[in-house]
C-alpha cells in the first residue's frame, strides 16, 4: 500500500493519552454473554461485531432502537484533534484523508455535499458521545448519532495476531487495515445517503432474524463501499500493491460470521449472523472494487447476497 501521497485528514481526535484507558484488558473474546450490551445475539466472539455500526443502535430491532444511546449527558472528553504526528496516527489519518477526498468527489459528482466524520482514537475506552463506551472489546465501530468512528488502534495488532490476516508490518497488511477504517466510513456513508435511518426504521418490529437478516445487507454495503474506496484511490494514487487485495480479503473472510461462530461454539447459525459469512464479504468488496460506484454496492435489492 502507497501512503506518501495520501493527504492527512485534520478530522482526528486523539484521546489516546487522555487518561482513558480500560488499564490492561485491550482486546478479548469474551464467551458466555451477550454480545457488546445487546444480550439476545447469539455469540460471535468479539470479532463478530468488529467492523460495524454500534450494536445497540443497529443489530436486532426496536428493544435496541428505542433507548440508543441518545441518554448520554455527562460531558465527553476530549483530546488533541488535527493530524497526529506519530506513525500509526499518521497511518490512519491519512487513510480517513483518502476517503475523505474520494467521497467528496463521488457526492460532488451526484449533487451532493459530503459531510466528513470524525475519528476518534483512543486506549481501552471512551465514552462515545452519544453511543455510551466504547471499549476495544468493541472493535472498531461507526456512530450514526454523532457521526464519529470509534477507533482503539490495538486492534489493528490483535487482527494481524489473531487472524494471520496478513504479515505483520507489511504493506499488505497496512492495507488490510485501511479496510477496516474504510468500512466504518462506509457506515458513514450510509448515513449520509439516508440508509441508516431507513434501516433503523425497518428494523422496527421485525423478528430477531428478519433484523439480522437487514443487517447484513447494512454491513455487506459498508465492504462494497470500501471496496469503492478502493478503487477510485488506486486511479488517483495508485494505491494498491501486489498482495493488498489479497491481505484485506484475508481480513474479510476472517471475520465473516460463519466462521466465527464456528471458533466459538463450532457451528454456524445463519439466522444469527449479522456482518454476513466470508464468502459474502469478499465478495461484495470485490464488487466495489471492480465497480468502483454506490450503484455497485445495492445490497438491498441484490438477487444474491
Amino acid at each position: 500500500m502507497r501512503l506518501d501521497d495520501l493527504p492527512q485528514s485534520e478530522n482526528i481526535e486523539d484521546r489516546r493519552g487522555d487518561g482513558s484507558s480500560g488499564g490492561g484488558g485491550g482486546f478479548g473474546f469474551p464467551m458466555g454473554r451477550g454480545g457488546l450490551g445487546v444480550g439476545t445475539i447469539a455469540i460471535l466472539g468479539i470479532i463478530g461485531y468488529a467492523l460495524g455500526i454500534d450494536p445497540r443502535l443497529l443489530i436486532g430491532g426496536a428493544e435496541m432502537l428505542s433507548g440508543g444511546g441518545q441518554q448520554q449527558t455527562r460531558s465527553q472528553p476530549t483530546g488533541k484533534t488535527g493530524a497526529p504526528s506519530d506513525e500509526m496516527g499518521k497511518f490512519v489519518s491519512r487513510v480517513l484523508g483518502s476517503t475523505e477526498v474520494q467521497w467528496k468527489q463521488v457526492f460532488e459528482q451526484a449533487g451532493q455535499r459530503y459531510k466528513t466524520p470524525s475519528l476518534v482514537m483512543f486506549n481501552g475506552a471512551t465514552r462515545a458521545d452519544a453511543c455510551g463506551q466504547a471499549q476495544s472489546a468493541m472493535g472498531p465501530f461507526y456512530c450514526p448519532s454523532d457521526q464519529k468512528i470509534y477507533l482503539d488502534t490495538s486492534f489493528f495488532r490483535d487482527l494481524e495476531r489473531r487472524f494471520k490476516g496478513c504479515d505483520a508490518g507489511s504493506r499488505s497488511c497496512q492495507f488490510a487495515q485501511a479496510y477496516v477504517i474504510a468500512h466504518e466510513v462506509g457506515h458513514h456513508v450510509q448515513n449520509q445517503l439516508g440508509i441508516l435511518p431507513k434501516v433503523q426504521q425497518q428494523q422496527r418490529g421485525l423478528s430477531k432474524a428478519e433484523a439480522n437478516h437487514l443487517q447484513v445487507k447494512v454491513e455487506l454495503q459498508a465492504d462494497c463501499f470500501a471496496g469503492v474506496w478502493a478503487n477510485k484511490s488506486d486511479q488517483q494514487w495508485k494505491l494498491i500493491e501486489p498482495g493488498d487485495v489479497e491481505a484485506a480479503l484475508k481480513t474479510a473472510a476472517a471475520i465473516g460470521d460463519d466462521r466465527l461462530q464456528k471458533q466459538a461454539q463450532g457451528y454456524a447459525v445463519p439466522d444469527s449472523f449479522t456482518h454476513g459469512s466470508s464468502e459474502q464479504r469478499q465478495r461484495w468488496f470485490n464488487a466495489g472494487l471492480k465497480g468502483g460506484t454506490v450503484g455497485s454496492c445495492n445490497t438491498f435489492n441484490a438477487a444474491q447476497l
